[in-house]
């Protein structure tokens, strides 16, 4: 009978100081290279101060990724995992360890961290263990294309990328969004565990003439290569029947081309002579010919400020398509990289771009761009400008030129500030601006940089534009300042005055 009660009496202490562990329902997703938080709780609340929590991988119970007990980190755990897990915080709303937080901080993911994860809490008397499933991705780099033309008129088009996890999808389309049949596709896996792909197929001019290949993961993300094959078809083999004189054709093909090449020298004469011809300056000026002379001789004169915020439009960032390493206010105009971003290396992060939910195609609009607070250095390192509506996926470095649709300034730290023309320009801009101002002038093909604060223009870059184009922001990473898009309001009594934007002092040659 005592032996019953014993018994009885240590079920009842055990139910009574029972614990139980709370993670989330769903996969937590991250990208390589990225900071994540697995989150793990004791429901209800309670200090976890004096408990053993334990995380570990699959069954290597022993060989932990964290263990805390005796109330601190235990110098045991999975070598992969030294100097990269702690425990954290999951929300800001938390207590941390006396409110039974035992959420996991992992630094610096790599591919081999995909899978689940233990989390395994001990008392005196009782446990609990449940199992957070992380999903890590990896962006790959942006697919190259290259044509090889056939003997029978089409084009065989090769497709590359790499660096993705896990294994992309990919889609061959055609300008008119008809999916493409691949000739065949091929994929291996570096010691890093990412995946290289390459694919191909054969077209001629009757299934597309601009070919899209595009690689993409189940979340949605994608990267897209875009190739006009008109140009590269061959004519294909000479027909049997006209063998007998197989140099017509080539006499005649010559003819045309000498025909062409000489109206062609003609009309360069012609335009590159066309304002002494015409006492008149060019309308318009192609961006690779500005220089850096030209460039620093545009920054002498002021401007009129309140002339070009008679232009000025509400300019807004358009969350869904907001990188995930980016935070944005909830008025959707001040913007940085997240708290939990870890930018590695040297070269400026030019996949943390934001873009405005206003688009434009046509008119003047004017907005500003507030680089610094008070009592803290201005930003070092941004990007300001606009890009094709069409553009939100291609954020790889070598696609950001004006040809491929984005035309902006860029101010690399101490690297000073580049146009991204194609070669970029350096610029020599003193004092770093503090608040910049944008003039997009749709029908003039111009795009306007000027520093408000010194009320002095810096750079205008000069294109052709088509389509919807919408403002473009990326905020750099590691600035102590955000970056802030202002509200301009318009003068009450805009002055109905023709002077221009930026008054040079200095006469025209």
């Amino acid at each position: 009978m005592l032996s019953i009660i014993i018994v009885v009496l240590n079920l009842l202490i055990e139910t009574s100081v029972s614990l139980t562990v709370k993670v989330p329902p769903d996969p937590i997703v991250a990208h390589v290279g990225s900071t994540v938080i697995l989150p793990c709780w004791i429901s209800p609340p309670e200090n976890a101060e004096a408990l053993e929590i334990r995380w570990y991988r699959h069954d290597q119970f022993n060989n932990p990724v964290l263990l805390y007990n005796h109330g601190k980190i235990q110098d045991t755990q999975e070598e992969p995992y030294r100097n990269r897990s702690s425990l954290t915080l999951r929300s800001d709303q938390s207590g941390g360890l006396k409110d039974g937080d035992v959420s996991l901080r992992l630094e610096k993911l790599r591919v081999q961290d995909d899978g689940s994860f233990h989390c395994y809490v001990s008392g005196e008397h009782s446990y609990d263990s449940e199992e957070v499933v992380l999903k890590i991705t990896a962006l790959g780099s942006a697919p190259v294309l290259s044509p090889k033309p056939l003997d029978d008129g089409r084009v065989n088009i090769s497709c590359e990328s790499s660096g993705w996890y896990p294994e992309p999808s990919i889609m061959w389309t055609s300008d008119e969004g008809r999916a493409l049949r691949p000739g065949g596709t091929s994929h291996s896996r570096g010691a890093d565990e990412m995946f290289s792909v390459h694919s191909w197929t054969a077209v001629s001019l009757s299934d597309a003439q601009l070919v899209s290949c595009s690689f993409s993961l189940r979340s949605g993300e994608l990267k897209e290569g875009r190739l006009n094959i008109q140009g590269i078809v061959s004519s294909g083999p000479s027909d049997s029947s006209d063998s007998s004189d197989s140099s017509g054709p080539w006499k005649a093909l010559f003819l045309t081309f000498l025909i062409c090449a000489l109206l062609g020298l003609f009309g360069l004469i012609l335009y590159k002579y066309r304002d002494k011809l015409t006492g008149k300056k060019p309308a318009t000026e192609i961006c690779k010919e500005e220089t850096p002379e030209r460039l620093t001789k545009e920054v002498v004169g002021d401007i009129n400020v309140e002339e070009l915020r008679t232009h000025a439009v509400e300019i807004t960032i358009d969350r869904e398509s907001l990188h995930p390493d980016l935070t944005v206010s909830k008025d959707c105009k001040i913007l940085r990289d997240s708290e939990g971003y870890n930018h590695t290396g040297e070269e400026f992060p030019f996949q943390l771009c934001a873009f405005g939910a206003q688009r434009f195609s046509s008119g003047r609009h004017y907005w500003e761009v507030d680089l610094a607070q008070p009592n803290i250095p201005p930003k070092n390192y941004w990007i300001i400008g606009v890009v094709k509506d069409e553009n939100f996926t291609t954020i790889d470095r070598s696609a950001l030129t004006p040809s491929r649709g984005f035309w902006f300034l860029r101010s690399d730290g101490p690297r000073g500030f580049y146009t991204n023309t194609d070669p970029p320009v350096k610029l020599s801009l003193t004092p770093r601006p503090e608040r910049l101002g944008v003039l997009l002038d749709y029908d003039d093909g111009q795009l306007s940089f000027y520093n408000v604060t010194e009320r002095k223009h810096l750079l205008t870059i000069s294109s052709r534009f088509s389509g919807s184009v919408v403002p473009l922001f990326n905020p750099g990473a590691g600035d102590l300042s955000t970056l802030r898009i202002l509200d301009c309001p318009k003068p009450e009594e805009p002055a109905e005055s023709s002077q221009p934007l930026l008054s040079n002092n200095s006469s025209d040659a």
